[in-house]
């Protein structure tokens, strides 16, 4: 599973001009699954997730989680994250999982962070999407579930 996280001051996401989710500050995140991904590697990725601490305290420190800043999540179904690009110039994406199992992953993904914040937006799993943000200060993360769970 790879997740690349964008910390916002707002984001949204669109389908055929309808905005279908949109959230304030907090994470836009785009979720990629692999053939090999799990819900147990899902709810890994989750706890990373909501424990990185990239937002800023009283001090200008970033020691604050997610939840300590009552940060809102949208959560993109991304299967490009699976590109394979070492061979030749058109990407593959055979380790990308199959629809049926990223789908399944991705809403899994969605239950579990519903658990935990407030507010969680989405995507619609398949769609051609548009994604607008508006960035929050230089944090782009990259969690690949190949680096974090060995």
């Amino acid at each position: 599973m790879k997740l690349v996280i964008q910390r916002v001051q707002e984001a949204s996401v669109s389908v055929d001009q309808e905005v279908v989710g949109k959230i304030g500050h907090g994470f836009m995140v785009l979720l990629g699954v692999s053939q090999t991904d799990t819900e147990e590697i899902a709810d890994k990725m989750f706890q990373k997730l909501l424990k990185l601490r990239i937002f800023e305290d009283e001090n200008g420190k970033t020691n604050l989680d997610i939840k300590s800043v009552n940060g809102e999540l949208l959560i993109i179904s991304q299967f490009t994250l699976y590109a394979d690009c070492r061979h030749g110039n058109r990407p593959s994406f055979i380790g990308a999982g199959t629809p049926d199992q990223a789908n399944a992953l991705y809403e899994y993904f969605l239950s579990q962070c519903r658990k935990e914040i407030p507010v969680v937006e989405q995507g619609i799993f398949g769609a051609h999407m548009m994604v607008s943000l508006i960035n929050d200060g230089p944090f782009t993360i990259v969690l690949d579930s190949d680096e974090i769970i060995k």
